[in-house]
């Protein structure tokens, strides 16, 4: 019982911090202007090293976790 208040808990938080980070990332469209198509080369190869890149990486991985903990929390996995 202690675990799965403990790993439910842990399941808000994540919600929270999921939901921050999303609202953190700009638009798809955001900067690019009548140039959508024409993106720099530089910029498409180093992404992962800007923050938009980094947070993206970061929403993947909550996400994830988001939908493990959700599975394991329906399954009755954490008793």
């Amino acid at each position: 019982m202690v675990i799965r208040t403990a790993v439910t808990v842990l399941f808000i938080i994540l919600c929270l911090v999921l939901i921050v980070v999303v609202l953190m990332q700009e638009g798809k469209s955001a900067g690019f202007g009548t140039f959508s198509g024409q993106v720099d080369s530089y910029v498409k190869k180093n992404r992962a090293h800007t923050k938009e890149g980094k947070l993206e990486r970061i929403t993947v991985i909550l996400a994830v976790l988001f939908f493990v903990i959700a599975i394991g929390l329906s399954l009755k996995f954490f008793q």
